[in-house]
C-alpha cells in the first residue's frame, strides 16, 4: 500500500484503525476499519468520537464500500473517510461523490491525473452526499 492521499486540511490521524469488532468491544479507539460486507450502521451511535473510518475495497468491482460511505455521511459523520485497498483512478471521482476524502490505494495514483478525474464530468446523474445537482434536476427543475 502506498501513502494515503488526503483531501482534508485537518490534522492527520496517526492512530491505526482497529477492526469493527475490536472497536465495538473497547471504548477508547478513535479509528476503525470496515471490511467489505460489514455493516457500517453499527458505527452510527459512535460517530461523534471517531476521527477516521477506513473502508476496505478488496477488489475494484466490489461496490459495498460506496454504500457504507454514503450511509456514514448521510448520518452526519464529518471525520476522515478513507477508501483503502484496490482503489483505482477511474473510481476516485465516484468515491469522492459518496463522501470519501482520503484514499490509501494498493498502487500509486498520479495526483495530476486524479485532479483531472475530479473535473472530468461537468454533470452528474445521481444525488449523493456531495450535494451536486443531478442533470435531470437542471433539465426539469
Amino acid at each position: 500500500m502506498v501513502e494515503a492521499i488526503r483531501l482534508r486540511d485537518d490534522e492527520v490521524h496517526e492512530e491505526p484503525a482497529v477492526s469493527l469488532d475490536s472497536f465495538l468491544d473497547q471504548s477508547n479507539a478513535t479509528a476503525v476499519r470496515i471490511e467489505a460486507g460489514e455493516d457500517a450502521r453499527l458505527l452510527l451511535p459512535y460517530l461523534d468520537r471517531v476521527s477516521l473510518i477506513e473502508i476496505d475495497f478488496p477488489a475494484f468491482g466490489d461496490g459495498r464500500g460506496y454504500s457504507a460511505a454514503q450511509i456514514l455521511r448521510e448520518s452526519g459523520y464529518a471525520g476522515e473517510l478513507r477508501a483503502s485497498g484496490d482503489v483505482l483512478l477511474d473510481q476516485i471521482s465516484h468515491m469522492r461523490r459518496c463522501g470519501f476524502d482520503a484514499f490509501a490505494p494498493n498502487s500509486p495514483i498520479n495526483p495530476q491525473r486524479m485532479e483531472e478525474a475530479f473535473k472530468r464530468f461537468e454533470h452528474v446523474y445521481q444525488a449523493t452526499s456531495d450535494q451536486r445537482v443531478p442533470i435531470w434536476r437542471h433539465r426539469h427543475g
